[in-house]
């Protein structure tokens, strides 16, 4: 049998336990079911016996000690639960053995935000990874070695995975039930669970907040700037000229800021403002691209669609029930 061990962080998110437990639970039933061997020997493994989640509301009874695991194949790192500093801080003596197993052979899967203990690790350092779309920006200054895929809902790279936000992380789980299995009984999973298999972005469900988390006063004007005319046709000479700096030091210093390019950054706003607009207004896809700034329909069309995965008419249909599709 596969041994899946489950471990349940201090400050831990109670569902992002339950969950895959209950999953690894559900296929060894539908293997059974289908005259199979049950593939999967399931634990909850921790520090201590008894761990308090979701901020003390719930008790997890642990089935192992970590000292007590010598030997695993898939370790599950479930979503934390507030400040990210402090909920690494209380799990930091869980960090040897994660990397222990995992130099031994283990696989390692981080459900959302997850990812913060697994990078804590190390193992990721120089790897790619996914989380939650709304910690990204925490994510990137705690761990600039680490290689963020916006967007994405399942990240691979030798032997260690991660999820996207929230509910993505059924879709990681089914993604390793798929491998270990195969594609009939992840299909049979999804079903019962009532899951899209394949769905792979969370790209629609993402808001761009503008990175503002830095101290570059100079930088925060002119987004500030983009902000305030996004309507309008922005180009990069007329902030760098507000900004009072050459354009290719501007360029590299809004960057290194934000993390996105000038031009990226005015278009993610623009998106972010067309989004809104589709999810709270009646308007039409023209009227829509206007007030954001487009004049080229198609142009307007490709980046909301690169941006939330969607096109604008998908998008509008989606968020707002309210619209009868043109």
């Amino acid at each position: 049998m596969m041994n899946v061990s489950i471990f349940v962080p201090e400050h831990a998110v109670m569902q992002a336990i339950a969950d895959p437990q209950y999953l690894f639970s559900t296929v060894n039933n539908i293997l059974s079911t289908n005259g199979l061997e049950p593939l999967f020997n399931i634990n909850l493994v921790g520090l201590n016996k008894v761990i308090n989640v979701n901020g003390g509301l719930f008790s997890v009874n642990t089935t192992y000690l970590l000292k007590d695991i010598s030997k695993t194949d898939l370790i599950i790192i479930p979503a934390l639960f507030g400040d990210m500093k402090n909920a690494i801080a209380a799990n930091k003596a869980a960090l040897p053995w994660i990397k222990e197993q995992y130099d031994n052979g283990a696989e390692v899967a981080s459900l959302c935000v997850g990812a913060f203990l697994l990078a804590s690790t190390g193992l990721l350092s120089g790897k790619k990874c996914s989380t939650h779309w709304g910690f990204q920006n925490e994510f990137r200054e705690m761990f600039p070695d680490v290689e963020l895929t916006e967007g994405s809902i399942i990240t691979e790279e030798n032997r260690i995975y991660s999820s996207g936000g929230a509910n993505s992380y059924w879709n990681l789980l089914l993604h390793l039930v798929e491998k270990y299995t195969n594609r009939e009984t992840a299909i049979l999973a999804s079903k019962y669970f009532a899951i899209d298999i394949d769905r792979q972005s969370q790209s629609a469900f993402s808001m761009f907040q503008g990175q503002k988390n830095h101290n570059d006063e100079t930088i925060k004007k002119a987004q500030k700037f983009i902000e305030d005319n996004i309507e309008e046709k922005i180009t990069i000479e007329v902030l760098s000229t507000l900004s009072s700096m050459g354009r290719r030091s501007f360029e590299r210093r809004f960057k290194f800021a934000t993390n996105n390019s000038v031009l990226q950054y005015i278009n993610r706003m623009k998106i972010e403002l067309a989004k809104r607009s589709f999810e709270t207004s009646r308007k039409n896809i023209n009227e829509v691209m206007y007030d954001v700034g487009y004049t080229d329909i198609k142009a307007f069309r490709s980046m909301f669609k690169k941006i939330t995965g969607l096109t604008p008419i998908n998008y509008r249909n989606k968020y707002n029930k309210m619209i009868v599709s043109n």
